[in-house]
């Protein structure tokens, strides 16, 4: 299930990452891709190492864990650090799913989240397109906006014909490894919210209590 994150950065939160990100080395993105997704990938990278850029990756993993529906979607263990990547002049990165074990010591990348930085009016090209069971689907979002989706899915980003696309790209450990799983948690918790909006019973409030963490209870792994 892919979900989309409406408003994680702010207009004014959005100019503070790009103009941090100007001043920022860059490096050839195949620094950081795997040995499959390296023969395909074709982008620039913020150099990882440098300070600025790693307070720019704290401060948008913060406003991530701050948006209402990212924890419900991903149950967090624990969270990569941030890679933001410019793509201009025709790059791309082709077809490709993410390597199951990031970092040192290794994280298992359940979910994978982009979050765009560039206003879609200042690029062409650049959509992130997931193969789904119900076909590809591209996406193109408003700077500030994430999505969220299986780490396992194959995706790619189409060529950027004009103008530049920057994003900020990261991976998470689940608490519930399953994607399944996750969804199902995520659709009851959706649902609970709306049936507390409506003003259900206090009992009918427990027993959905009950069975999420329940259900938590028998999937997660701390």
């Amino acid at each position: 299930m892919m979900v989309l994150l409406e408003g994680v950065l702010g207009p004014e939160d959005v100019d503070r990452v790009t103009r941090g990100l100007e001043a920022a080395p860059w490096q050839d993105g195949r620094a950081t891709a795997g040995r499959a997704a390296r023969e395909v990938k074709r982008n620039q990278q913020a150099v990882g190492d440098d300070p600025e850029v790693q307070a720019l990756g704290r401060f948008v993993t913060d406003a991530l864990r701050r948006h209402p529906l990212f924890d419900l979607a991903v149950r967090p263990q624990r969270i990569s650090r941030l890679l933001f990547s410019r793509y201009t002049g025709g790059e791309a990165y082709g077809a490709h799913t993410d390597d199951a074990l990031m970092g040192d010591p290794p994280l298992r990348s359940d979910v994978a989240f982009t979050l765009f930085l560039a206003d879609p009016a200042a690029y062409e090209g650049g959509a992130l397109t997931a193969s789904t069971a119900l076909g590809e689907q591209a996406i193109r979002l408003a700077a500030g906006d994430a999505v969220i989706y299986p780490a396992g899915t194959v995706h790619w980003v189409a060529p950027v014909t004009a103008g530049a696309r920057l994003a900020a790209v990261g991976w998470a450990q689940s608490l519930v490894r399953d994607p399944a799983q996750r969804d199902l948690l995520f659709d009851l918790a959706n649902a609970r919210a709306q049936c507390a909006a409506a003003g259900l019973p206090r009992e009918t409030m427990l027993l959905l209590d009950r069975t999420q963490s329940n259900l938590l209870r028998m999937w997660a792994e701390p």
